[in-house]
């Protein structure tokens, strides 16, 4: 696991907002829009994401209708798992983490704590 490149991740953010997933062609509009990027290399990266497991695809007419294997909420969830099981202590890193928290969701984080342990979750 590991974080999206640049286009990868304007392309993920284009499949995620959208509940029914998008076409090629939807995507490269959406991008389009914000600059030059050709169609091919959004063909190109969608394929790539599609085999690295992060999309599924269903055909549709003649093209294919792609989506997300993980929402964006699980996807950052694995990338912080994975940043605290390789970045050396995760007393440290946690504490570290915590610190730079506004106080809101270090509120959040203390309910879903507590809420995990009253469930016998944690």
């Amino acid at each position: 696991m590991r974080g999206f490149g640049e286009l990868e991740a304007a392309v993920m953010e284009q499949i995620w907002t959208s509940s029914e997933g998008a076409t090629v062609p939807e995507v490269h509009e959406r991008l389009a829009s914000r600059g030059d990027v050709a169609y091919t290399t959004v063909m190109s990266v969608v394929h790539n994401l599609y085999r690295k497991g992060r999309l599924t695809r269903r055909r549709e007419g003649r093209t294919h209708r792609y989506q997300a294997t993980a929402s964006r909420a699980e996807h950052t969830a694995d990338l912080m798992s994975l940043a605290l099981r390789s970045g050396g202590d995760p007393h440290t890193i946690l504490t570290h983490f915590v610190q730079q928290m506004d106080q809101a969701d270090t509120r959040r984080l203390a309910e879903l704590l507590t809420r995990m342990d009253e469930d016998g979750t944690t």
